[in-house]
């Protein structure tokens, strides 16, 4: 699907979200609960109180994750996928620590790392990272022993068939997942945010709730909400440029 019509759809969303968002400020008719309309009017004002480097502080955070965890996630799921003795060793490991709610971890990770960027960097990686080994590990050993006859009559090297076979089925998989975990990432970071720290839109938001401004809680959950959606349109983005030769159902998004 084409930027602009993803873009459209948003659009749609965006326009009938607000209108039950309206609805129910009426209904509700309570302080708690401002109309869109009081939000958006009142959106010039919080370049005061500095929403832009709450929002540049939490973008490089969710993107310093995202980034160890794609290092760290497809180097251990090439591993497990390769070797026979990397993933008996990782296998067990990997299965067992996936299920561990890791925002559990997170009086641990600040003990360990202190209170400041790297523990919210780490506690995004610990949640993303198992979700990379995964995606990674299926979709090599989801490649048809087929599909590397006619590059290996050809004489190809094992570098050569990993860049021409293994990548191309890697790519899908992996930024299909990356999408999905733009939404884990930023929910993480809310939650992280809340702990030792001044900057960062989770603590805007947190910041405002516990001063009663509720028109400025309901601003920065509207800029996250923007801030997963331009990340998730930036993915797309990318896929479609470098995985050209996947054809997509017309009813996916």
């Amino acid at each position: 699907m084409k930027a602009g019509k993803k873009i459209k759809i948003f659009l749609q969303g965006f326009i009938l979200f607000n209108i039950l968002w309206y609805l129910l400020a009426i209904v509700i008719n309570m302080r708690v609960l401002p109309k869109p309309t009081d939000v958006y009017l009142n959106m010039n004002h919080l370049y005061g109180d500095k929403l832009y480097i709450h929002v540049f502080v939490s973008l490089c955070r969710v993107l310093g994750g995202l980034a160890l965890s794609l290092v760290l996630g497809i180097s251990i799921g090439l591993i497990m996928a390769y070797s026979k003795i990397g993933n008996k060793l990782l296998n067990p490991l990997v299965y067992f620590t996936y299920p561990i709610p890791k925002t559990a971890l997170l009086p641990v990770v600040m003990l360990l790392f202190g209170l400041g960027d790297r523990s919210k960097i780490i506690l995004i990686v610990f949640i993303l990272v198992f979700q990379v080994i995964v995606a990674v590990k299926d979709a090599v050993l989801n490649i048809s022993p087929e599909a590397y006859h006619p590059i290996r009559s050809l004489g190809a090297s094992r570098l050569q068939i990993f860049i021409h076979i293994t990548v191309p089925a890697i790519l899908p998989e992996l930024l299909t997942n990356l999408r999905l975990s733009i939404g884990t990432a930023l929910s993480i970071l809310f939650f992280a945010e809340g702990y030792g720290t001044q900057y960062g839109i989770g603590y805007y938001i947190l910041d405002a709730w516990m001063r009663i401004d509720y028109i400025g809680m309901y601003a920065g959950i509207v800029v996250i909400s923007l801030l997963g959606f331009a990340l998730f349109i930036l993915i797309d983005l990318l896929e479609e440029a470098i995985c050209k030769w996947k054809v997509k159902s017309p009813y996916s998004l």
